[in-house]
């Protein structure tokens, strides 16, 4: 008897798909690794674009420029922390939320479910969100960050179907035991939802250490800054790259590739960070998405 694995179609299926992923592959990690590359270039290279995957000229002054700027650290240093307290306060609401959303019997369920996919088409607007973010004297502060994005739909929605999907008597057990709902949450569930909370750290640490316009628009000091602010001054032209580099004596060097070392510095932690939590990734999303 002929299988679907050895027939034709599928061998060909195979073949396509691998060949699709792959240029998919080339077309995401190319850009990266050109930046890479211009990173550790001499200047003279990357101007006459000769720079490709393999760096030219290879040299470190660029890098030894920005780990000698106070600022990129002091920035660098807020991105960790906005990263983490945002990452912390969103799993939490989201995980609260989505936990109750689960729960078929909870009275005013189907109100509470439309009021978060609500948000997700309908918002007040960049003015009247800047307003009363000022207002409540969240300005430069920490929560101007944080609160605002506590809580992405997406996220709940997922969470919410994982949680449903959970067998129902385990829970009926644990309350015969004698927990309540937070023992039962805590001790019972969590532990049994390690792969969608796993991914949504992922969401949402990826979210909060990329994002810039937020801090952009609520903070007017410097020193508050996250990296990624530090980084778009630098591709506006807003923090002077040949000022940085007048004070190693290498002004055209810094100007041609600073901003390819600041890129290389901000996404290392994300890159670091993944591999720990890839093995979770794609069960945590499955899990979440797909109602059995």
């Amino acid at each position: 008897m002929v299988t679907h694995q050895t027939t034709r179609g599928y061998r060909v299926f195979r073949v396509l798909n691998a060949v699709i992923l792959t240029g998919v592959v080339v077309a995401t990690l190319y850009p990266f690794l050109n930046i890479v590359a211009q990173s550790f270039s001499h200047e003279r290279y990357i101007l006459a674009g000769e720079v490709n995957l393999v760096p030219r000229g290879f040299n470190l002054t660029t890098y030894k420029i920005i780990a000698s700027d106070p600022m990129f650290w002091t920035n660098y240093r807020n991105t960790v922390v906005y990263t983490v307290v945002a990452t912390l306060v969103a799993m939490v609401l989201t995980t609260c939320y989505a936990y109750v959303l689960s729960k078929r019997h909870l009275k005013g369920r189907t109100f509470l479910i439309w009021v978060a996919v609500f948000t997700m088409f309908f918002n007040g607007g960049l003015i009247p969100n800047y307003v009363l973010v000022t207002s409540i004297g969240l300005k430069n502060t920490l929560w101007a960050i944080v609160l605002p994005n506590a809580i992405s739909v997406f996220n709940l929605l997922v969470m919410k179907a994982f949680f449903e999907n959970l067998p129902d008597e385990l829970e009926e057990a644990a309350a015969i035991d004698g927990l309540n709902t937070y023992g039962i949450l805590w001790r019972i569930v969590l532990p049994l939802s390690k792969a969608v909370i796993a991914t949504m750290v992922l969401f949402y640490a990826v979210s909060f250490w990329n994002s810039w316009f937020t801090a952009f628009l609520y903070m007017s000091d410097a020193e508050l800054f996250p990296v990624t602010v530090y980084l778009r001054n630098l591709i506006a032209g807003a923090t002077g790259a040949e000022g940085a580099g007048a004070a190693l004596g290498d002004v055209t060097q810094a100007a041609s590739n600073i901003k390819s070392v600041t890129i290389v510095l901000t996404v290392l932690p994300i890159l670091a960070v993944y591999p720990f939590v890839q093995r979770y990734f794609v069960s945590g999303v499955m899990l979440g998405a797909v109602k059995g």
